[in-house]
């Protein structure tokens, strides 16, 4: 699914590109440039935890603890969040930061009690449990660093970073600090990918060995006014974002279900033609021309992934712009637009009502481009089971086809256990590195090369946070 590209971190009418984010370095358009290297493994790692966990079957124990939470950019994506996070009955506060004062205040004037904060450096230097980082999608590496540096839990949009290195000195920091960082990829909660992990794991396919997973969202359909709306006056430097470096939709609708990792790719970009100013190489932030994208993984079980980030395509995206593929042994699984079908040996079953998410009208996201109210307001199907989810949840705001109930849960869920989150920092470098390395790939002709990996989560759980109790009154940890 899709998160909106998130709100500014310039001032406004500030020229990029961001002093947080490297450019590409310029090239001659007739080299082939370096392959960026994959950072070095520690000696010996541990294999990675592949298991995907399961899913809780009740709501919090009320009498559990509160924890407090700090919203960072207060743009079009993070609206969604952080109705749900003060309507949590284990969230105590809210605080709310963004570049833009006008923004933040704004937001908090909506919740009761919620407060805003002048800057992220100071909300680090508050007594926040949690920051929650809504940002341009560049930026999210450094800003979850910084955040898990000055001892804060991490709840982070999508994708976990956009370098290797990046993605490391995460997993080093969670691994050192015993921190919570979550990632929020909606595709985890896809009713796709929700039915293939019950499916998998009853070993109803056999052997799967290959899948796809397909982000196809077309620029026209919304991404020009989200790019406006987050860029400012040089928002066509950015809105040629690389589509590989935005994997995590496709990946982990696939890797969210199936019990397997990436361990090599070779990926095809395709030059984009439009000549409108974006994916121009000469205006890009990131040096990037590709506007679609399709790349081969290789995965640990032997098996075959194929993922396609498109944005060109002729495809309705507002109807379904996450599709997912499953082939085994036995049984398969495939989706288009409008439906979805399970295939036996012998037949064909139109499963398509399963996956229909309720949609109800939301005045919170009545602002956006029409294109986009789609997946901000799309609740959950058939195929999820809410019985785990806050009663307060039941006629809140939903939207990426039923998951921003789940992750905002999952997140909290995860503060006031101890527990590892579903999409903890192991589980997001799985997710996020093999888009990274897929787009190395596709400036390199299309060279296989390896994808790394990032070890496994600390013995005994998938992640090293002991337990711990949090005063009420007051969302700090005791």
């Amino acid at each position: 699914m899709w998160s909106q590209p998130e709100n500014h971190l310039l001032e406004a009418g500030q020229q990029r590109p961001s002093p947080l984010v490297r450019p590409a370095p310029s090239r001659p358009a007739t080299s082939v440039p370096a392959v960026p290297e994959a950072p070095a493994a520690p000696a010996a790692p541990a294999a990675p935890d592949l298991r995907l966990p399961e899913e809780p079957d009740s709501p919090l124990d009320p009498e559990a603890g509160r924890v407090s939470i700090g919203i960072v950019g207060a743009g079009q994506f993070s609206k969604s969040f952080a109705t749900l996070w003060h309507l949590h009955p284990h969230v105590s506060r809210l605080s709310i930061t963004d570049v833009i004062p006008e923004r933040a205040a704004a937001l908090a004037a909506e919740y009761e009690d919620a407060q805003t904060i002048g800057s992220y450096q100071e909300m680090l230097d508050s007594d926040i449990d949690a920051v929650a980082i809504f940002t341009q999608r560049w930026t999210h590496g450094p800003l979850v660093l910084q955040a898990l540096r000055a001892g804060k839990h991490v709840y982070s949009a999508v994708p976990m970073a956009v370098e290797l290195t990046e993605i490391e000195e995460i997993i080093a920091e969670v691994r050192r600090t015993g921190l919570t960082y979550m990632m929020g990829e909606t595709s985890y909660y896809n009713p796709a990918t929700v039915y293939m992990r019950d499916r998998i794991r009853k070993g109803d396919l056999g052997r799967v060995f290959y899948t796809e997973g397909d982000y196809v969202h077309d620029m026209d359909l919304g991404f020009y006014a989200a790019y406006r709306y987050s860029g400012g006056p040089g928002w066509k430097a950015t809105a040629s974002y690389p589509p590989m470096l935005y994997p995590t939709h496709a990946i982990g609708g696939v890797l969210g279900a199936l019990p397997a990792r990436a361990v090599s790719v070779s990926c095809i970009g395709v030059e984009d033609d439009r000549d409108d100013g974006v994916f121009d190489r000469e205006l890009s932030q990131f040096n990037n021309s590709f506007s679609n994208a399709s790349a081969l993984f290789k995965l640990s079980d032997g098996g075959a992934m194929r993922t396609n980030e498109m944005r060109r395509v002729g495809y309705p995206s507002p109807i379904r712009e996450s599709r997912f593929r499953f082939f085994g042994t036995e049984a398969s699984f495939e989706q288009l637009a409008h439906q979805t079908v399970w295939n036996d040996k012998q037949e064909s079953h139109d499963i398509s009502a399963d996956f229909i998410p309720v949609r109800h009208p939301q005045p919170e996201v009545a602002d956006l481009d029409p294109a986009l109210r789609a997946a901000f307001s799309s609740g959950t199907a058939a195929v999820h089971d809410r019985s785990r989810l806050p009663r307060e949840y039941d006629h809140a705001p939903n939207g990426h086809e039923g998951a921003h109930h789940f992750l905002a849960d999952d997140f909290i869920r995860s503060l006031v256990t101890g527990e590892s989150p579903p999409v903890n920092a192991w589980r997001a470098a799985m997710f996020t590195a093999p888009g990274i390395v897929a787009h190395a790939s596709a400036l390199a002709g299309g060279t296989q090369l390896p994808i790394p990996d990032f070890g496994a989560p600390p013995s005994p759980s998938l992640s090293p946070r002991r337990n711990r109790t949090t005063d009420p009154s007051r969302g700090r940890s005791s």
